[in-house]
């Protein structure tokens, strides 16, 4: 509760004053997320491929919140590419493994890491300088926290069969359920605060489908956990874990906000 007291100021500050203070969020953000998939999955710290992934994040990021993402696209693919080149180097510590994930080794473990991590490191800045940006965004990170906070919720007042047991044992189909209700409602109040007369339909189907995608994403970093043997992603959130821990879901959910808005235009709100 302290560190959610000390943060989400801060982070709504950045979110609403846009600029060079959403800007460094992001960037620091997305270079932090580097650094913990690194401990899970890269080199050692001593290791000069330690720096690769979180170096093009930040290039990515600084990229994107220019405004030129397909320099912020090449950062990324060129450090995917210098890290496949380079080989393994010596690993941090042995990969317990997890069924199905038996290819996520080093180097392709490292790799993965700018495909994973990077186009929410491109998304998030570009979303966010359009003129409905404030908007986009805020319905982005409202769709994901109701919908984390609605499963959490009606998961431990209804309980019932598990959802995905051998990747995240406390999750359950009640508790989907909530997080999708809650991420549409949520979803709503978004839209209607900051737009006039949205089409209600439309956006509790966005955020429905969006909230899909931000437990797919909660569950997809639980696997990768699982499969590198960690309980969290790093330590530097007391009581939460890592950065990744608190962005898992915004990882697959922003590159897909960011496709909407450019496919409606990025001065329109996603559910136009």
């Amino acid at each position: 509760m302290i560190s959610a007291a000390v943060l989400l100021p801060v982070a709504l500050f950045c979110i609403w004053r846009g600029g060079v203070a959403f800007g460094l969020l992001i960037t620091a953000a997305s270079v932090a997320t580097g650094t913990e998939w690194n401990d899970m999955a890269g080199p050692r710290r001593t290791d000069w491929r330690y720096a690769l992934l979180p170096f093009a994040l930040f290039l990515a990021c600084a990229s994107a919140w220019a405004g030129w993402l397909p320099l912020g696209l090449a950062c990324l693919a060129a450090g995917g590419l210098a890290m496949m080149a380079a080989g393994p180097g010596t690993p941090a510590k042995p990969v317990p493994g997890m069924p199905g994930l038996g290819w996520l080794r080093p180097p392709w473990a490292q790799a993965f890491g700018f495909l994973y991590l990077g186009p929410a490191a491109i998304a998030l800045p570009w979303l966010r300088a359009g003129p409905a940006g404030l908007g986009n965004i805020l319905f982005l990170l409202c769709v994901v926290w109701a919908s984390d906070i609605g499963a959490y919720i009606v998961g431990r007042m209804i309980g019932g069969p598990k959802l995905a047991p051998a990747i995240s044992p406390g999750k359950t189909r009640s508790g989907a359920v909530g997080g999708l209700i809650a991420a549409s409602l949520a979803g709503l109040a978004v839209a209607r605060g900051v737009s006039v007369d949205p089409p209600v339909v439309r956006v509790l189907i966005l955020a429905a489908l969006l909230g899909i995608l931000a437990q797919a994403g909660d569950l997809l970093e639980s696997a990768f956990k699982r499969h590198f043997g960690v309980k969290d992603s790093g330590t530097l959130i007391p009581g939460h874990g890592g950065v990744l821990d608190r962005l898992d879901a915004v990882l697959s959910v922003a590159p897909a906000a960011a496709i909407l808005a450019l496919l409606a235009g990025q001065g329109e709100f996603l559910w136009r």
